[in-house]
């Protein structure tokens, strides 16, 4: 459906970065849900620079993920274009580099959304991580400092003429956080004004609203973040519907059957005792919205095994289903 450079997507639904969040099993299940493109956490230059083992291991990947995005944070071009360097040699098929996020200790070093105020630094920036790297280049960037969007404007200049090949575009300011309104006037007005592929983000909670994005802007594919982390059958639903197919109903079969195989991939990937302490909290990501989800979430606060917890979620499926099924 759309081109990143030498990267063909199937679809224009993206998985956007959310820190704590994207980890390799939920990357695999939004990739199985249909998401195009998904991409890592946002990774720090400095500790891949320096090897730190925690960092390098938010780089682990599987095949089934790809292709791969992985977003890299930090201030200084020299150490940018490194982290670059390391992150491509490890199998990223693209490297995104974060302009976005709002985070005061971030921003504070002059990262993520840090960058957006002074542009000539981030061309400088860009610039040295392009001379590196053979992959695609993107960038995922917000409003600016101040409502205009004129630092946005600038910097989509900046990026197409550097050599980057898409850019993600969350059109809040830095102030904003996810707080009001995303504005997506802004993502047209980038679009106008740069021939790379431009990917609309914020605010889309529905199928609905990504249909109505796209059309509203032009943009070439939607990036879904926070809707998606509960309900990665929302992914399903967007590239179905991008495509003019009516999209699937989710049932609570499909619900329940995407929890399982979360569970199971964490502990794959972490590990029983580690994946067991991060499902008592994330779970509850799954059930929202459902009968009396409060009873589930309390159940799952003193997890230890995968089967316990496998047990617990069937026990509340079989309950939810005979609710639902009451005439």
């Amino acid at each position: 459906m759309m081109n990143i450079d030498s990267i063909h997507l199937d679809s224009g639904v993206i998985l956007a970065p959310m820190a704590g969040i994207t980890n390799l099993p939920h990357r695999l299940l939004a990739k199985a849900s249909g998401a195009a493109l998904v991409c890592s956490e946002m990774v720090s230059a400095n500790g891949l620079v320096r090897s730190n083992q925690k960092t390098l291991d938010l780089l682990e990947s599987h095949p089934d993920e790809k292709p791969l995005s992985v977003q890299i944070f930090g201030h200084d071009p020299s150490v940018m274009a490194e982290a670059a360097g390391i992150v491509e040699s490890l199998g990223a098929d693209i490297v995104d580099i974060n302009f976005g996020c709002s985070v005061k200790k971030v921003v504070k070093t002059g990262a993520g959304v840090g960058l957006m105020k002074n542009t000539g630094h981030a061309a400088n920036l860009l610039k040295a991580v392009r001379k590196v790297i053979r992959v695609p280049l993107t960038i995922k960037i917000r409003s600016g400092w101040e409502n205009s969007g004129k630092q946005a404007l600038e910097l989509a200049e900046i990026a197409e003429f550097h050599g980057v090949d898409a850019i993600a575009v969350h059109p809040r300011t830095a102030s904003q956080a996810f707080r009001g309104k995303a504005d997506w006037s802004l993502i047209a007005k980038i679009k106008d004004i740069v021939s790379i592929p431009v990917i609309g983000n914020g605010d889309i909670q529905t199928w609905q609203d990504a249909v109505s994005m796209t059309r509203n802007t032009g943009c070439d594919a939607v990036m879904i973040g926070r809707a998606a982390i509960g309900n990665p059958f929302l992914l399903t639903q967007t590239a179905s519907a991008l495509k003019g197919i009516t999209p699937p109903e989710n049932t609570v079969g499909r619900q329940f059957d995407m929890i399982g195989t979360y569970i199971r991939n964490s502990v794959e990937f972490f590990g029983e005792k580690l994946a067991m302490r991060m499902m008592r909290s994330r779970l509850g990501w799954f059930v929202k919205g459902l009968p009396h989800n409060n009873r589930f979430r309390d159940s799952i606060k003193q997890l230890t095994t995968q089967a316990e917890a496998l047990e617990l979620v069937n026990s509340y499926r079989k309950e939810v289903e005979t609710l639902l099924t009451k005439p």
